[in-house]
């Protein structure tokens, strides 16, 4: 099994920055691509950001696009997620997830594991 714990959410303003972090333990070795997905008051899950696991490929929802940086440190088990210009509509739980399938599509339906969030309130 893969434990993945988020941390770094928190209370901004709107256009400031946060930068979210998950680390993975347990299997790790069983991990292949990751991904951040939120889901705010009253809406569903949805995709944010997704890596390879070398990092080579990296995917954007389109409102996020030019403003938040998805990367991850095999090392230290680690998936971050740099959120800048933050945005009142950004506010959600924020998730971080992982596949342990080689060329699993980064998904809410393709993730195996996933944390139990962290909570980003951008107020305006």
């Amino acid at each position: 099994q893969v434990e993945l714990v988020e941390s770094g959410g928190g209370l901004v303003q709107a256009g400031g920055s946060l930068r979210l972090s998950c680390v993975a333990s347990g299997r790790t070795f069983s991990v292949y691509a990751m991904g951040w997905f939120r889901q705010a008051p009253g809406k569903e899950r949805e995709f944010v950001a997704g890596i390879s696991y070398s990092g080579h490929s990296t995917y954007y929802a389109d409102s996020v696009k030019g403003r938040f940086t998805i990367s991850r440190d095999n090392a230290k088990n680690a998936l971050y997620l740099q959120m800048n210009n933050l945005k009142p509509e950004d506010t959600a739980v924020y998730y971080c997830a992982a596949s342990t399938t080689y060329g699993s599509r980064i998904t809410t339906d393709g993730m195996r594991y996933w944390g139990k969030g962290t909570l980003v309130t951008v107020s305006s």
